[in-house]
């Protein structure tokens, strides 16, 4: 029989975290045809041989390093089957039937390529996982000195799309990678995530691609998945601040030009600086 629902998760050095996610994932999972792939990044923690002793109902794919998320994924997603699949952040924690409901969603809207559920914070407050695509206005007011100085500009709160209570189902931008259910059609069609990422940006070219490609790329708040946040980045965070803004800067010129990309650096390298400055740790 072949599956519903490939499940994809990039684990780096995330081991606790990632027995929490698979173990949420048996009930979850328990009315659907699902397979479940884990690629470990070289991770030195002993996830791997977790997900071998506890868990041999995974795929495990040990990479030997670290490959990054997109391309950690693309490994995942060329073992994958499922006529949907799913890339899942390994903090993660599935709840009830979420899966079930994209799933549903997902086969009643064939026009949908991306679909991603409400994404909750640890305490059980919103994350904002579904988001308009940047302008310049929001690259000027979010994490620069002019945020500081309007902390609650209209600019940051409409990428962010904080005008809304997100609690129905709504057509969006783009979604999260941390859940994201994407049909195989689309995934196959686009050959995967692009590799010139090597961490962020890959989830918001991924929907603008499917949108240029006449897909509908949907919110769909009824699915709950909690999310940690960055338990794998916050390891190495002056990296990731500067791995960020690189694919800031690659998304700019792959899908705007290199005329756009030069205007935009400066921009780019003052929003680096910012973020490294709140990274360093307090002395």
């Amino acid at each position: 029989m072949p599956y519903d629902l490939s499940i994809i998760i990039v684990n780096w050095n995330t081991r606790d975290d990632l027995a929490r996610c698979l173990a949420s994932l048996v009930p979850a999972c328990s009315r659907l045809a699902t397979e479940v792939v884990v690629v470990d990044n070289g991770s030195r923690d002993g996830s791997a041989r977790l997900v071998r002793r506890d868990y041999p109902w995974v795929r495990l794919i040990a990479t030997g390093r670290n490959l990054g998320f997109a391309r950690g994924n693309n490994v995942g997603l060329a073992q994958a089957t499922g006529r949907f699949r799913l890339l899942l952040n390994p903090d993660t924690i599935v709840h009830d039937d979420a899966l079930e409901q994209l799933v549903r969603y997902a086969n009643a809207n064939p026009e949908v390529g991306l679909l991603g559920p409400m994404l909750l914070n640890r305490d059980g407050s919103l994350q904002p996982s579904c988001r308009r695509f940047p302008t310049v206005s929001a690259l000027l007011f979010r994490n620069t000195p002019l945020e500081r100085w309007l902390p609650n500009n209209r600019f940051a709160r409409s990428y962010l799309m904080e005008e809304w209570n997100h609690r129905g189902p709504r057509e969006v931008d783009w979604l999260s990678g941390a859940c994201l259910l994407a049909r195989a059609e689309l995934v196959e069609a686009l050959g995967g995530l692009d590799e010139r990422y090597f961490m962020y940006v890959e989830d918001m070219d991924l929907g603008l691609l499917a949108h240029r490609a006449g897909w509908r790329v949907v919110y769909l708040p009824s699915a709950r998945v909690t999310h940690a946040v960055g338990r794998s980045s916050d390891q190495q965070p002056a990296a990731m601040v500067k791995a960020h803004h690189r694919s800031m800067y690659l998304y700019v010129r792959k899908h705007y030009g290199v005329a756009a990309a030069l205007l935009a650096s400066p921009l780019l390298a003052l929003r680096c600086w910012v973020m490294l400055q709140r990274a360093k740790p307090s002395l």
